[in-house]
């Protein structure tokens, strides 16, 4: 019988040891920067309850939720004419009451409602764990990856929002990588929809307005007219699709489309905010851009929305997002608790450093600064009593297994990429000292055990 290759599903990776160290490096970074910025970290669940998840990303979302089926016999206690009319949607409630984390947004709302009376607000926290979604694979888009999240809650000040644009800078900027920070405001989506008459549409018109970088103007308006979004209301709409200028002049004519809405002129305050107290500050390697068609799939955004685009190479695709979200822990119960976050795309990052050639030099090894050589028991017992020694002064060192010969433990050396070899034979034990040579430049010098240390 042949034996069946092993294989791993469809949108998962492996990683060797140099994409590990750098992605380690990613999140390093951004971590570093999530603490100087005030956020503390929390973790929750792989796993959240079905009903937590459902209803909280739009009709889109819900459907690339990875369900967990129900343990033990989950059929059987089926009505079988359900099960007759082969309706996947309507089988789900009675099979499934767990999934798998869609983003880690909704979970943080509801660890909020739940740990409530031990939270102080403002909360700030950060949370950098992986995510699942059953979406289509593709370069750059995975069905399990992870996400970097830092949130707010407790606060309606637009203070966040700019402080949000200075970390996605500074982290950017440590990462060498020139970004553009794209903005906008739900608010002002619905004050559109409003002037347009397509309030009760608001959502189709945006999920089809998110689509404008990936299908083009001429197929976004198909598409709203598709969810019976009326030729005239597109008509109004149609000066998203050409308006230029920096985001004073764009917002000056905004205000004219939108002079009779409340909602929409209140997001162009809170915009204009966020850009004047921008350039007040200052930004290093990013730039804060107007894009008046951002309007992000996900139901929850009521205020600001980011998404964050690298400047270079093939992945110029969006590798950050986030925004305000005003009662997201109100759909589990807790009313009056704004909120406003953003999110790295951990393996877009990659992608882009990668392409770009901005990783710093990384080993793809564990960093291994010194391997002593086997010539047997004796001798390997007191390597290992010298490796403890140096481990505890912060040296990274190894006796290598067996007492192979000399040129095939010198290979394993090379290709670790361990500098420095460390010769230990009877000789050596007697006269307590060791032999180090420089695997780079071939150099050999003799060092006693007390001052090994020192010579590494």
């Amino acid at each position: 019988m042949a034996v069946q290759k092993p294989s791993i599903p469809k949108g998962t990776r492996d990683f060797s040891p140099l994409e590990v160290n750098r992605r380690q490096y990613i999140i390093q970074t951004i971590q570093e920067q999530f603490k100087r910025f005030g956020f503390a970290p929390i973790e929750t669940p792989s796993f959240e309850n079905l009903s937590t998840l459902t209803g909280k990303y739009g009709e889109e979302g819900d459907r690339l939720i990875f369900k967990i089926l129900n343990s033990g016999d989950y059929l059987a206690k089926v009505d079988e004419n359900l099960l007759a009319n082969k309706n996947s949607q309507k089988v789900i409630p009675h099979i499934s009451e767990k999934a798998l984390r869609y983003d880690l947004t909704v979970p943080f709302a509801r660890y909020v409602v739940q740990h409530q009376n031990d939270i102080t607000f403002p909360f700030k926290r950060y949370q950098i764990q992986p995510v699942w979604r059953a979406d289509r694979p593709q370069k750059g888009r995975f069905r399990e990856f992870f996400q970097c999240d830092a949130d707010v809650v407790g606060s309606d000040s637009l203070l966040q929002e700019v402080d949000f644009v200075q970390l996605y800078d500074t982290v950017f900027s440590k990462l060498r990588l020139a970004v553009e920070i794209h903005i906008n405001n739900r608010k002002i989506l619905s004050g559109l929809a409003e002037v347009a008459d397509i309030s009760a549409q608001l959502i189709d018109f945006t999920v089809a307005l998110d689509k404008l970088d990936k299908i083009g103007e001429e197929a976004v308006k198909e598409e709203m007219r598709t969810k019976g979004i009326s030729e005239k209301a597109i008509e109004i709409l149609s000066p998203l699709f050409t308006m230029q200028g920096d985001y004073a002049t764009q917002l000056a004519q905004l205000k004219e489309i939108l002079a009779t809405s409340t909602v929409g002129l209140k997001g162009i305050e809170e915009l204009e905010f966020v850009f004047q107290q921008t350039e007040i500050i200052g930004l290093d390697k990013a730039e804060l851009v107007l894009n008046l068609t951002l309007a992000r799939g996900l139901d929850y955004y009521t205020g600001a929305i980011f998404e964050v685009k690298s400047t270079v190479g093939e992945f110029a695709s969006s590798i950050g997002g986030g925004g305000r979200y005003d009662d997201l822990t109100g759909i589990f119960g807790l009313k009056d608790i704004s909120g406003v976050g953003i999110s790295f795309g951990l393996d877009r990052t990659y992608l882009v450093l990668e392409e770009n050639n901005l990783f710093p030099a990384i080993e793809d090894s564990a960093n291994i600064q010194a391997l002593f050589i086997n010539f047997g028991d004796q001798e390997a017992a007191k390597a290992m009593q010298l490796v403890k020694q140096l481990r505890q002064q912060g040296i990274n060192a190894e006796v290598y297994p067996d007492a192979a010969k000399m040129k095939k433990q010198m290979q394993y050396a090379d290709k670790k990429g361990i500098k420095q070899v460390i010769l230990l034979g009877e000789k050596e034990i007697q006269e307590q000292k060791a032999t180090v040579k420089n695997m780079e430049s071939g150099e050999q010098v003799e060092v006693s055990f007390n001052d090994l240390v020192n010579a590494l």
